[in-house]
């Protein structure tokens, strides 16, 4: 065994990449690399110490048109970015599953944070500083589950762009998207560019059904088609963001080829946003970044 791929759910990161840093394999693991700050913070001082790669797999990086969207930015052919938007939808049964496996991993922590990471990746070497959200409890409340079915956020970055972000994970079980339902908008000083990552113009009903990407007991009868979030299995073989990220870091290890995958840091302030999304939701008052210890 020469590398380590950590994919177990949401709350048990922490202690297979612990151990595969101590054998000095490299890691790629699943975002979000903890779900509480201390966890994030032994994670990667372990990986310092031992000087051992870690990668966190957040799958936008490696969706084409957030590829396409970064390399327009590098380029600067949008001028300063300023302001941005982003706001993702999945249905409930999604939602379920998730804080079933692990109540912390709510649809702000858990979902939203692929948007956490996508702007902050877009906006690299601009922190945010502070957030203010609100949120509001329903479905998922009456399931048993004190989480928000909606929230909205707005985060300032350092140099005063403002970014709106928005995760409603409580739409109907048969809510027609198998995985991440979005849109993303980023606003620049010389141009704009608008991502359309809904599906809807990829629909199918069938009455046979079609099974669930995440929840193998759940089937729809009409999908948004190329809305798994990890991608698709396509003539015997996988397509997609999380293939092209693992090819990826493989390339990387294999050749040296550069990545993009985030590193334990940057996972690390997603999870300390979305928590300060939370936070700010709950308390009705604006969080600043970063968060007291």
């Amino acid at each position: 065994m020469s590398a380590v791929i950590v994919s177990t759910s949401e709350g048990e990161h922490l202690e297979p990449v612990l151990q595969a840093i101590a054998l000095g394999k490299p890691v790629l693991v699943e975002k979000p690399i903890a779900l509480n700050v201390a966890d994030a913070d032994r994670v990667i001082a372990a990986a310092a110490r031992a000087g051992v790669e870690v990668h966190v797999g957040y799958s936008r990086r490696y969706k084409d048109r957030y590829l396409l969207a970064k390399e327009q930015i590098v380029q600067g052919r949008i001028g300063k970015v300023i302001g941005a938007a982003a706001r993702v939808y999945n249905s409930r049964s999604q939602a379920l599953a998730m804080l079933k496996r692990n109540p912390g991993a709510t649809p702000v922590v858990d979902a939203l944070t692929y948007y956490v990471d996508l702007m902050n990746w877009l906006l690299a070497g601009n922190a945010p500083v502070e957030v203010f959200a609100r949120g509001q409890k329903g479905v998922l409340r009456d399931a048993g589950h004190d989480v928000d079915d909606v929230n909205w956020a707005i985060l300032t970055y350092a140099d005063g762009a403002v970014v709106n972000l928005g995760v409603c994970y409580a739409l109907p079980a048969n809510y027609p998207s198998l995985g991440h339902a979005a849109r993303v908008e980023i606003l620049g000083t010389e141009g704009v560019i608008i991502l359309d990552d809904d599906h809807t113009d990829q629909l199918m009903y069938t009455e046979k059904g079609i099974p669930h990407v995440y929840l193998p007991d759940h089937n729809v009868n009409m999908v948004f088609l190329g809305s798994g979030t990890p991608g698709d299995w396509a003539l015997g073989d996988l397509w997609g963001p999380i293939a092209n990220e693992t090819r990826a870091w493989l390339d990387h290890l294999a050749m040296g080829k550069k990545c993009v995958l985030a590193t334990p840091r940057e996972a690390r302030n997603n999870l300390e946003v979305t928590l300060a999304i939370e936070l700010a939701a709950g308390s009705g008052k604006l969080v600043r970044l970063p968060l007291s210890s």
